[in-house]
């Protein structure tokens, strides 16, 4: 297949050209227009001309909820809503039911993923305060890495005894990717809130109870263990600007600690409670408008080094209720390239550093095997973005099983045209196209 005269976005270029894909993989790339020899000798092609090319996002946080909580979400259903969104790989969570804190529970949900997932996929092996044996058999070349919870959340997989902790950093050689929420700071602001408002808490105490200071606490916890054991930790959704202090700005090639940042963490702020309710509920909480500026320049600084969704769907009915009774999380992998295309527009970003953030920096913090860029000889994981296509997020174009987003109600200027996977176009103009199935990533470490 020829995609011709598109204009490409990838690393930190933008150019007018035309890719081949064949097998798979991308096999040449051309710039300048397509003379007309090329597009006669293709017989598939697509006419991509004021569209712009990127490689496919790589999502490294998401929960897609099976096995075990299938009636919100699933592999099948979230993984087409991911290909709708731009979104061609994903690294899913292990707090589901079981726990996939075991090689067989791990190669059973690898087994659910090859049979349903349209995308490629990895799964993370969960860390208990019991399974240091199970997290030392994990092959680093076939999965992502080993999750911490160090703060309770969905599926109460805390780990919080000290010296599981010190011995996870010091013998575990897998990337470690961290929760972090301090759970005595979170229990010590919930009894104040309750002192205050009674057990029935509005939203707005959420930031209140997981507070900046919850997180910084045990963000740095993180960061002091793995200078200490010289370990590879990866630092989830930061959603406090306090917490910056904790990252360099060298080049990502460079560090041995990284760290992530959520799209809701740079399009809400708690100023949004009062209109959103708990449908922007999350662990950690959204914050102040300062911390959502503060992380959005971090991005351009090069102390974040990827952007993510931690997609995590709940149906309508359990986000409901008080600020101690709704679910905490919300889909978001249909909207995270878009919303990103559009704070870029806003001037946020530009959209090369969208891709960098989104594309090329969680393939080379994973050490991707030949992805994330577009590379010849890499797989042909791409996306066609209508950059001047506007369209509004509703109740009918929404793909994932849970059936509702934050983002209802919103237009957006950017729109998603076509995805595809290891070559395959699986999403065409609002369409799924059946029949292909996405591959178990692969990591060169």
């Amino acid at each position: 297949m020829l995609i011709y005269n598109a204009t490409i976005i990838n690393e930190n270029r933008r150019f007018v050209g035309s890719i081949v894909i064949k097998d798979e993989h991308i096999s040449h790339i051309y710039e300048g227009a397509a003379p007309t020899e090329l597009i006669t000798a293709h017989k598939d092609n697509i006419n991509a001309q004021g569209l712009w090319l990127i490689p496919g996002v790589i999502d490294d946080q998401v929960h897609f909820r099976e096995p075990g909580l299938t009636h919100k979400a699933d592999i099948y259903t979230e993984s087409r809503a991911a290909v709708a969104g731009g979104v061609t790989s994903f690294m899913d969570m292990p707090n589901t039911k079981p726990q996939t804190t075991t090689q067989t529970l791990l190669e059973e949900k690898y087994a659910l993923g090859a049979e349903n997932s349209i995308a490629n996929y990895s799964f993370y092996i969960g860390a208990t305060n019991e399974n240091l044996a199970e997290l030392k058999k994990t092959d680093p070349h076939t999965v992502c890495g080993v999750k911490v919870f160090m703060g309770s959340s969905t599926g109460n997989m805390l780990v919080d005894d000290t010296r599981t902790l010190e011995r996870i950093f010091a013998e575990v050689p897998l990337l470690i990717a961290t929760h972090n929420e301090d759970e005595a700071t979170i229990q010590a602001n919930k009894a104040r809130c309750i002192a205050q408002w009674g057990e029935n808490l509005p939203i707005k105490c959420h930031p209140i109870i997981r507070d900046a200071e919850a997180c910084y606490k045990s963000s740095a916890k993180a960061v002091e263990l793995a200078h200490k054991h010289n370990a590879r930790l990866h630092i989830l959704h930061l959603s406090t600007a306090k917490e910056l202090g904790l990252f360099d700005t060298k080049p990502l090639a460079d560090k041995k600690i990284t760290a992530e940042v959520c799209v809701h963490h740079l399009w809400f702020s708690d100023q949004d409670y009062a209109k959103y309710g708990n449908r922007i509920k999350w662990n950690p909480a959204i914050k102040r408008m300062e911390d959502r500026d503060a992380l959005r320049q971090a991005i351009n600084e090069g102390k974040i080094d990827v952007v993510a969704t931690d997609h995590a769907p709940h149906l309508r009915a359990e986000k409901e209720g008080s600020c101690l009774q709704a679910a905490s999380g919300g889909p978001m992998v249909q909207h995270s390239l878009v919303a990103m295309l559009e704070l870029a527009a806003q001037g946020c970003f530009t959209p090369e550093k969208v891709v960098e953030k989104m594309c090329h920096a969680p393939a080379d913090l994973f050490r991707i095997h030949n992805r994330g860029y577009i590379r010849e000889g890499y797989y042909a994981d791409l996306v066609l973005v209508n950059p001047d296509s506007p369209w509004q997020v509703d109740y009918g174009n929404l793909l994932s099983k849970c059936g509702w987003s934050p983002m209802e109600g919103i237009t957006f200027k950017h729109k998603v045209s076509k995805t595809f996977v290891n070559g395959h176009l699986v999403y065409d103009d609002g369409h799924i196209l059946e029949g292909s199935k996405g591959q178990r990533l692969l990591f060169d470490r």
